[in-house]
């Protein structure tokens, strides 16, 4: 039977996810079998596994700090919020319903409690160590009725709970304090350790605080984190958008539309990793500039998105600039509002039947109840897209989109799919457009793979009159490399011979 470690936060956001990450290298590099698991998430940001089900791209990140492939099983609910206060549910990978915030924390949520329980009894027969993350805080007394994610899955497992308090944002000593005040006496017992996070400057500074939080609060403070920059490492949501700067002027500039409903934006983190590319994401009121590519993000509502580009004249400046000669990617939903015409027949969406697409590629997407959701495998052939004269197979990536898109005229594919959730496949995916100036893909992660990321952005060089780079960076060698740089950050900064004997007391 496995034991367990708990992290949960004084508020969302504070670093449970990066610090959950963390631990889960540290036990790993320790020999230990280990695992993550978060009963429930709510993030735009998800990931496809092999057998087709979706998950949170947080514990995806946990799932390969800790030697595994992801799987449901580490986070069997996913919250997918699509606007006006409601959320698409995913149970087990799988879409159950959308659901109002009343619906589902007032109805559904304690439904879903027997899947999540059977999922950590599951996971504690086949390992040593379970590392489990919360959500938001366990102290919001509105929703601690139906909580399935903080201290009721505390209480389930069971396991001693580490609160993380991020200190960078201010207040970190008030909301300790203030969290366990709010706590049930069972419940702050169960807290065995505080984690300070996002510490800058000098610990020695720091030090009358932290005796008095422990004088103050009974609870040992089991380490102090420092402020870590980007490691490199996948974000939960987009809030960690705001913290994604611009990387400086560089050879090549690449435009991401920063969307109200922007999913699956880790896309972009491998060529933001070039050393030679600036991604900017364009927020509300920024102008898009004169950038080497504008891409078009996945969305997880479209037609909110779309109408989002047009009330702010996004969409004309998009098509001015692709008429110019800027080239344009569109990636799932983007791909979508690159088209003529999105339609919901079914209110998939939206209470809208139709909507007027920004017109760069001859297509019309209509949407469907059913979610396609695989992983991919694909070979690209002669695309045409920026002229490249380009060949390789077996990329790989994944799908998750609603929409079905047809084509009103003859296109070039802009890959062939040969693979899906490990079966046979043959299938063309996406359009080049006839000049070569706009690509629209199905694929996320499409970027992701090496050769063809390179080969892209040395085709946006040489429109500019620069030379090829040719060489490559191995994107998931260098992830392998800053999970190992946080677990040492860490591992440095937490009293683990202290965890240790909590994991042990159990």
């Amino acid at each position: 039977m496995a034991k367990a470690i708990m992290l949960q936060g004084t508020s969302s956001h504070v670093g449970k996810s990066i610090v959950t990450t963390a631990l889960c290298r540290i036990f790993f590099q320790d020999g230990y079998g280990v695992v993550p698991f978060k009963a429930q998430n709510m993030a735009l940001n998800s990931y496809v596994t092999k057998t087709g089900g979706e998950m949170g791209r947080a514990q995806v990140a946990q799932a390969e700090a800790a030697g595994l492939a992801p799987s449901v099983e580490m986070n069997p609910v996913l919250l997918k919020p699509t606007g006006n206060s409601c959320s698409q549910v995913i149970v087990m990978g799988r879409p159950v319903g959308t659901m109002s915030a009343q619906e589902y924390h007032n109805g559904y949520s304690m439904r879903a409690l027997t899947t999540i329980k059977e999922c950590l009894h599951n996971l504690q027969q086949r390992y040593d160590v379970i590392v489990v993350e919360g959500a938001g805080s366990p102290a919001e007394v509105n929703l601690k009725a139906n909580d399935i994610v903080n201290m009721r899955v505390a209480k389930m497992v069971p396991a001693p709970v580490l609160l993380v308090a991020d200190i960078d944002r201010g207040g970190a000593l008030a909301s300790v304090v203030g969290t366990l005040e709010l706590l049930d006496p069972d419940e702050r017992e169960l807290v065995k350790g505080i984690v300070i996070n996002k510490f800058r400057g000098d610990i020695k500074l720091l030090e009358p605080a932290l005796q008095f939080l422990e004088q103050k609060t009974g609870k040992p403070v089991v380490g102090v984190i420092p402020y870590m920059e980007r490691m490199g490492i996948d974000d939960e949501d987009s809030v960690s958008l705001d913290d994604k700067q611009d990387s400086g002027s560089r050879e090549i500039e690449i435009a991401v539309m920063r969307l109200p409903k922007i999913s699956n934006f880790t896309d972009f983190d491998a060529l933001a990793a070039e050393e030679d590319v600036t991604v900017r994401y364009v927020r509300q009121g920024e102008m898009i500039g004169q950038p080497d590519l504008i891409i078009l993000p996945g969305s997880k509502n479209t037609i909110e998105d779309l109408l989002y580009l047009q009330q702010h004249g996004y969409d004309k400046a998009i098509a001015g600039l692709a008429k110019t000669g800027t080239p344009v990617v569109g990636i799932c939903g983007g791909y979508q509002m690159l088209g003529r015409e999105i339609q919901d027949p079914e209110h998939t969406e939206s209470d809208r039947d139709r909507i007027e697409g920004i017109g760069l590629l001859d297509t019309i997407t209509i949407f469907a109840a059913e979610k396609i959701t695989h992983q991919v495998t694909a070979n690209v052939t002669n695309q045409g897209f920026l002229g490249l004269n380009y060949n390789e197979k077996g990329l790989t990536g994944y799908e998750i989109h609603m929409g079905r898109t047809q084509f009103l005229t003859p296109v070039q594919p802009a890959f062939e799919i040969t693979g899906r959730s490990g079966q046979p496949a043959a299938s063309p995916d996406g359009v080049v457009r006839k000049d070569g100036l706009v690509m629209g893909t199905y694929i996320h992660g499409i970027f992701d793979n090496n050769r063809y990321r390179r080969a892209v952005i040395d085709a946006l060089r040489v429109r500019k009159g620069l030379n090829p780079l040719t060489v490559f960076r191995d994107v998931q060698a260098e992830k392998e490399e800053s999970y190992n740089q946080l677990a040492n950050i860490v591992r440095k900064s937490l009293n683990m011979d202290l965890i240790y004997q909590i994991l042990g007391d159990q």
